[in-house]
């Protein structure tokens, strides 16, 4: 096994031999790519279509999820398991791989816009800590699950996030911000954030030149050596540059394997129902949604086209400071 200083050492040598061949491409680049995917096709299941209102790169940004029938929410709506034998599941892509704007399902607006986190009255931004460029991963969320603040986790002895369930996603292909991919579980870390469980699943989309390849954590390790010694890196010292202390996790760091992960989704997923059907205190939580039976916090298609139709008009994209392509170096 190789220690963390070894880990990194193989990390920054592969990094800038990548650089040399091929440097990540500009946010500019990608969000062209993804308007012209979303501009000629539906998003990855040809079933959910992004709609951004206002500026891009503002405080008044937001992306709604649009489905077949209307305006949908990404934390309500989008069904969790998209076959019947609940193998394959439906993930909601917030951060598109080597990107840095810190986006997230907005779990107390209406509809849960995707909307970029703001701390201080300004655009949060992940620091590329050398020599990961941005998220290594496309980052995102799995729908109609909820890590419930109220619960302390018999693994972690921590209480929920309050947020749905965090996913990376580890294929090849640069998603977009909006997509809803289908994905297989390959296994789970437990990050410890500011005394919150925050589980970061690990999953891959099916589609993947490499997903037949991938079942369960000991095939990452096979397949993609230094991939999770990567991951689990990117978690421990993103917040550094912003002065706060390394990020602590549970078992050790380890990553735990499919079965458990698959139990940490399906409780969870109870934990969503709950919420969803007011039998657990919601908070601040919005629980609209257009689609769950039963909910008390239903909503009409007409309303939820309202909410969008009175969010911001469409804007030119603002332009984001060099800063954030700012080199730190974690020592």
């Amino acid at each position: 096994m190789f220690t963390l200083r070894q880990t990194r050492t193989v990390l920054r040598q592969v990094s800038i031999s990548v650089q040399r061949v091929r440097k990540p491409p500009t946010v500019s680049a990608i969000r062209i790519s993804c308007l012209a995917r979303h501009l000629t096709s539906s998003t990855a299941n040809m079933s959910y279509t992004a709609t951004e209102r206002g500026a891009p790169n503002s405080l008044e940004y937001c992306m709604y999820i649009k489905g077949p029938n209307g305006y949908v929410s990404p934390f309500h709506d989008i069904p969790l398991y998209a076959n019947a034998e609940k193998t394959i599941l439906n993930m909601v892509v917030e951060v598109p791989r080597w990107t840095n704007a810190k986006m997230e399902i907005d779990t107390k607006g209406k509809l849960n816009p995707i909307k970029q986190d703001i701390k201080k009255e300004k655009l949060r931004y992940v620091k590329n800590c050398f020599p990961h460029h941005g998220y290594i991963w496309n980052y995102g969320a799995f729908p109609q699950t909820w890590e419930d603040p109220g619960h302390v986790d018999e693994h972690t002895s921590c209480k929920g996030d309050n947020d749905p369930l965090d996913v990376c996603e580890i294929g090849q292909r640069v998603a977009c911000r909006g997509d809803v991919l289908q994905v297989k579980i390959l296994g789970t870390m437990a990050l410890i954030d500011e005394g919150e469980t925050d589980w970061k699943m690990l999953a891959i989309d099916v589609n993947d030149p490499l997903a037949s390849e991938l079942n369960d954590v000991e095939d990452i390790k096979r397949v993609m050596p230094g991939f999770l010694e990567a991951t689990h890196e990117w978690f421990k010292i993103y917040k550094i540059p912003d002065g706060k202390p390394e990020n602590q996790f549970a078992f050790n760091g380890e990553a735990k394997n499919k079965a458990f992960a698959v139990d940490v989704v399906n409780q969870t997923h109870d934990q969503w129902k709950k919420l969803v059907a007011k039998q657990t205190d919601c908070g601040k939580l919005c629980c609209e949604n257009v689609s769950v039976a039963g909910s008390p916090f239903m909503m009409s298609q007409d309303d939820a086209a309202a909410v969008v139709e009175q969010s911001p008009a469409p804007k030119p994209a603002e332009a984001i400071s060099s800063e954030v392509d700012k080199w730190h170096y974690v020592k």
